[in-house]
């Protein structure tokens, strides 16, 4: 019997830019094709939570990408934070330790429940995509970016969150190291021949896909388009 086909992954498109209408401005113009759209520091330090109505409003999902990293208490009160805003997906820093991760996952769950909804996935960054090696060793992180991927993502399994956040190069280290059931949330995604802007560890569409990622993230490739609808229906077809 032929192995099942692999799921598709879900694109997300990242709404970085520092004003409200310009990303009800997008949103609007991507929804007949995308349904996911991820709200950073950059939308959310200048909208804050509207940010997020406005997205559910429409009717797609949120990834609300704050990467928090604090002292436990701190994160687990962001994490209810986020759970009560209704977004469908939230980060923490892996860095943060086996501790923040762990309270961050269950202060989610406990809020959803007790809010009577679906429990909004925890995902943990790993290694940023603009990072290379040289990076890493500066904030001394040893060993190959696979391999501190790796470990990272095994102490983000066994704090009991959903996955990770990182580049389609370690997909493999992170499979081997928490199981092919994580989500992957993979950054740092250039079509072919597109710059690399700020990004180090990058991969195409494609590539991402075929690697396996749950889920890829796209934001100047597509928001920068002169069609940015028409850019975001030719990535889907890359997948």
């Amino acid at each position: 019997m032929m192995e099942a086909e692999r799921a598709k992954p879900r694109l997300i498109i990242a709404l970085d830019v520092s004003d409200l209408g310009a990303a009800e401005g997008l949103v609007r113009a991507l929804r007949p094709a995308i349904d996911f759209f991820k709200i950073g520091s950059q939308l959310f330090t200048a909208a804050g939570p509207a940010s997020v109505s406005m997205v559910l409003d429409s009717g797609a999902d949120v990834f609300l990408d704050l990467k928090f990293h604090d002292i436990p208490e701190t994160v687990a009160r962001g994490a209810e934070a986020a759970t009560r805003l209704g977004v469908n997906m939230f980060n923490v820093h892996a860095l943060g330790g086996l501790e923040m991760m762990r309270r961050a996952a269950e202060r989610a769950r406990e809020t959803a429940a007790g809010l009577g909804r679906c429990p909004p996935a925890v995902i943990a960054v790993t290694l940023l995509t603009s990072a290379d090696a040289a990076t890493a060793q500066e904030v001394g992180l040893t060993g190959t970016a696979a391999s501190i991927v790796g470990r990272l993502a095994a102490l983000t399994r066994a704090a009991g969150l959903d996955g990770v956040v990182a580049s389609a190069h370690e997909l493999p280290a992170i499979r081997d190291a928490a199981g092919a059931d994580f989500l992957t949330v993979v950054p740092g995604i250039r079509p072919e021949g597109a710059p690399r802007d700020d990004q180090a560890r990058v991969a195409t569409p494609r590539a991402a896909a075929s690697a396996g990622a749950s889920h890829i993230v796209v934001g100047r490739p597509i928001t920068k388009a002169a069609d940015p609808l028409a850019a975001a229906r030719a990535t889907l077809n890359q997948l």
